[in-house]
């Protein structure tokens, strides 16, 4: 007996738009964007979340916002 099953993440993204303040790295701009992470197993869905990702336009390393 064969047990196999597929788990897959997609990400989309929803949109972008400057975030205020300045890369710490390098001092460029930071833009905030907005994407859907949807969690699939064996092609169904199971997980469906939106987030905040924020990253530099000049070096465009990732960056964390800390509260």
């Amino acid at each position: 007996m064969l047990f196999m099953y597929v788990c897959d993440e997609g990400e989309k993204e929803l949109g972008r738009q400057q975030a205020p303040g300045s890369c710490p790295h390098c001092g460029g701009k930071v833009e905030a964007m907005d994407v859907e992470i949807q969690w699939r197993f064996c092609f169904l869905p199971m997980c469906f979340k939106i987030k905040r990702k924020y990253f530099c336009t000049l070096c465009s390393k990732r960056l964390e916002l800390y509260h």
